[in-house]
């Protein structure tokens, strides 16, 4: 028979020798954490005096463990100023006085919750550095609290680096602002020049004898240069001021209906040109959606005109809404024109990107539906498109649907009613042109001379603007934004404020172009009535 005493003997020792190798394990895991030197590890008492100290903290802070063990808290080695603000803030947080010191170190720790935090220390030698510290309330088997253990590492890279990151960020947004003022400057540089080329340029086309065919095409080409350089130069300052982020936008309910009749009357005579059939819709109720005004013109524009553009010979342009559930509706732009093949949809978002089309007859920048995107993303919408090759595409965007404004139609009927209706025999009518460039200026003389109800009077900067205004209180005033001196905006801010002519429109003077079209009647860009 087996000895069962010596089977017991022999499992007692093998239970005592695992026993020991893992006291053993444990031991040389505590040493190698109480030696190691990548973080520091401190352990307190329960009144906050330092009882553990080490090697890694030695190294970090300066000290040996001998200098503060019994003798100092973590809190001496912490900067006191972000001490102090760090106990205000836990009294606050927590509607409890705590005091500066230890006490709002482990404040936290002392409630069951591990608190993770930054803070500078300071070293023996006085120099700083910045550090992330873990702190961990101890507790015996009674659940009572006999210490802390605060465990941390060296961030000052980490700060380094983050410090680097928000100078970059710094240079890059100031680069950014100098870019768009740059592109802002240049375009009213680019812009002034051309509104000349393009002014004079239609006064010889409608002036008394007309032009010979000769000269005409040599107007034709003059103004269709000069209208796509102007396009092109908006495009890329909507596009700059879109990156930067200094596009405003108005939030208000915009009347659909409304919308498409304006959009339909500029661009129709465009498509009957071309001999491409458009259909609007009829609402059976009216849509508000929540969006800038403009912007939404500007975006339905776009999709229209390049429908027409891309379309075929005898094609047709459909527009449709639909609401798109929960809250927003849906308006669609679909063309019978060539469509795009899966490869193409993939770039079409990309600018100066015009999907090899660059060699065709039909012109254009590739930005335009860039901007279009952007424009449809800031308003809080959605932005589409579905197409087949050799049937045609379907542009598509959705914004939300909004309550109707509250119309107030008698007022409306007042003012109608109340604008003076000029006579027969009524004497002209009073413009004022605040404009610095000559030729801008000789150019308006021109189209003024063409009307005997109006008179123009013209001031060459802001501040005799607002004499003038003053002086002769026009029916309107005509104001170049960059102006010397005082801006037009400046001198717009002035009269707006000044009883006397707050009542006077103003509008200025820059000229934006009709998409698409080779003679635009010049117009300026933006009403401030």
């Amino acid at each position: 028979m087996p000895d069962s005493g010596n089977d017991f003997i022999l499992a007692d020792s093998s239970a005592e020798a695992r026993s020991q190798e893992v006291m053993l394990k444990t031991g040389a895991l505590q040493k190698a954490i109480l030696t190691s030197a990548n973080f520091s590890i401190i352990a307190t008492d329960e009144q906050g005096i330092i009882q553990l100290f080490n090697v890694g903290a030695e190294h970090l802070l300066g000290y040996t463990a001998a200098e503060v063990v019994n003798k100092a808290s973590p809190s001496d080695m912490y900067d006191p100023q972000e001490v102090m603000a760090r106990a205000e803030a836990l009294s606050r947080e927590l509607a409890t006085p705590i005091a500066p010191g230890f006490e709002a170190l482990s404040f936290k720790a002392s409630r069951g919750i591990e608190d993770v935090y930054e803070i500078t220390k300071i070293r023996k030698d006085g120099s700083r550095f910045a550090a992330i510290v873990s702190i961990t309330a101890l507790r015996d088997d009674y659940g009572d609290i006999i210490g802390y253990l605060l465990i941390g590492n060296d961030n000052s890279v980490r700060k380094q680096v983050e410090s680097e990151l928000k100078a970059a960020m710094a240079a890059a947004e100031k680069a950014n602002r100098a870019k768009t003022d740059f592109l802002s400057g240049m375009s009213h540089e680019l812009r002034t020049p051309l509104n000349a080329i393009l002014g004079f340029a239609q006064l010889m086309e409608s002036g008394a004898p007309s032009p010979t065919p000769s000269q005409q095409r040599n107007l034709d080409q003059i103004l269709k240069a000069g209208w796509y350089l102007l396009e092109l130069i908006n495009e890329i300052l909507d596009l700059a001021l879109i990156e930067s982020g200094k596009v405003t936008l108005s939030r208000e309910a915009v009347s659909l209906a409304e919308v498409f009749l304006e959009c339909r009357t500029m661009i129709e005579p465009q498509a009957q040109k071309r001999g491409i059939a458009m259909t609007f819709p009829n609402f059976q109720m009216p849509y508000f959606i929540k969006a800038d005004r403009t912007r939404v013109k500007q975006v339905l524009i776009n999709l229209l005109f390049n429908a027409i553009k891309y379309n075929k010979p005898g094609g047709a342009v459909a527009v449709e809404c639909a609401p798109s559930p929960p809250d927003s509706l849906r308006i669609s732009v679909r063309d019978t024109g060539a469509g795009l093949a899966p490869e193409q949809l993939a770039q079409l978002f990309q600018p100066f990107n015009r999907l090899g089309r660059d060699a065709g007859a039909e012109e254009g920048t590739g930005i335009g539906l860039v901007v279009t995107k952007r424009l449809v993303e800031l308003m809080g919408g959605v932005i589409g498109v579905d197409s087949t090759v050799g049937v045609g595409s379907e542009f598509w965007f959705e914004l939300g649907l909004t309550a109707a404004p509250h119309l107030a139609a008698h007022e409306a009927e007042d003012a109608v009613r109340l604008t003076p209706q000029l006579s027969g025999g009524a004497p002209p009518r009073t413009l004022l042109y605040v404009e610095d460039n000559p030729a801008n200026l000789e150019l308006v003389e021109q189209i003024i001379a063409r009307r005997p109800d109006l008179r123009l009077l013209s001031a060459a900067d802001g501040d005799l603007g607002i004499e003038f205004a003053r002086a002769y209180l026009p029916e309107v005033i005509l104001m170049d934004i960059n102006l010397p001196g005082l801006s037009g905006v400046e001198a717009m801010k002035i009269l707006r404020a000044d009883p006397l002519t707050a009542h006077i429109p103003i509008i200025a003077s820059a000229p934006t172009p009709w998409p698409g079209t080779s003679r635009k009647p010049w117009r300026p860009a933006s009403s401030t009535t």
